[in-house]
């Protein structure tokens, strides 16, 4: 789900660092240096990157530019390759059946780990060549006014993802808004203090 859409969950970001002109003007091109590469012809399992807000499929932002006033909007896309592990354990299953009979031919009784370890990685290679990768997206939306960043995903590896290559793309720094971080903002010394030393309250009836 995204920005787009009826309804979307998100979380909230502090910008830490701050940026010089040439840095916000550098931005589109990061976004095309750091940008989504399709994975469908390639064995890997993930790959991850930028695209265009407006199209998932466009990673050089032929459809639209991402600096909209004072807003800049892109997406992150995962693709993922899934593949069932019932069709992992059949497959392997045949290469060992194989590899018991080739060696019986050979007058030979066990297979080592090390094979064993090598069949399995070439009947994930096989795999990973007939399974397309599934593409997911998440909207990012950057004020550059109030230096806030909204991203399309509540989900901790993602949020862990997103925090990582942001900084790894644009060499800024993001903290997460809790509500906690929020008052922090909000109020002063003492009544942070006060804050600190409420208890929580049990709703639940003891039995």
């Amino acid at each position: 789900m995204g920005f787009l859409n009826a309804s979307c969950s998100f979380t909230r970001f502090r910008v830490l660092d701050g940026l010089s002109d040439e840095q916000w003007s550098a931005i589109p091109d990061k976004l095309r240096q750091f940008a989504f590469q399709d994975i469908d012809e390639l064995p890997e399992m993930q790959a991850h990157g930028w695209v265009c807000f407006e199209d998932m499929l466009d990673s050089t932002w032929r459809t639209a530019p991402p600096q909209k006033g004072a807003y800049f909007l892109f997406s992150l896309r995962l693709d993922t390759r899934r593949i069932p592990a019932g069709v992992v354990k059949k497959h392997l299953a045949l290469a060992l059946r194989d590899e018991k009979e080739r060696m019986q031919a050979q007058g030979k009784q066990f297979i080592s780990r090390e094979r064993k370890k090598e069949l399995k990685e070439q009947v994930l290679l096989r795999l990973r060549q007939r399974f397309l990768p599934v593409p997911a997206e998440f909207n990012v939306i950057w004020n550059t006014v109030k230096n806030e960043v909204w991203f399309a995903s509540t989900q901790n590896r993602m949020i862990d993802l997103f925090m990582e290559y942001f900084l790894q793309s644009f060499d800024v720094h993001l903290e997460q808004m809790t509500p906690y971080s929020l008052a922090e903002s909000l109020l002063d010394e003492e009544a942070m203090s006060r804050l600190d030393r409420i208890e929580p309250t049990e709703f639940a009836v003891n039995a």
